[in-house]
């Protein structure tokens, strides 16, 4: 088992609570979606709009907006993949099970090239 399931769903309840809020994607992440998306302007800075739990395997996903205006686009990642303003509701919560999901799934994983995806 990767995620403690009282952990992820006490900070599932604080983060629905502060809906819609700001993150930042690393710099991996913004180059792929900017790959695949054509019509929306991807920057670093993006929208929460929604978060979900894809069980064990999958972790917490978070639904993102990028350029309101350009259309309806929205990008399903990973909460691995995002850092968060600090005075966010749950962000040390957030960095601590960011910090776990990614020790965990690496020691899964075990040596190898895919041990670098999270």
């Amino acid at each position: 088992m990767i995620d403690n399931p009282d952990q992820v769903e006490h900070l599932l309840q604080r983060l629905q609570i502060a809906l819609p809020f700001p993150a930042f994607g690393s710099p991996s992440l913004i180059a792929n979606l900017r790959k695949q998306s054509s019509s929306t302007k991807i920057t670093p800075l993006c929208t929460v709009t929604r978060i979900d739990y894809a069980g064990d395997e999958g972790g917490i996903m978070c639904h993102l907006v990028f350029d309101e205006e350009a259309g309806p686009e929205i990008f399903v990642v990973s909460i691995t993949h995002l850092a968060f303003d600090p005075q966010l509701p749950g962000a040390r919560e957030v960095a601590a099970y960011q910090k776990h999901r990614i020790k965990r799934l690496r020691r899964n994983q075990g040596p190898g090239p895919s041990a670098q995806y999270h």
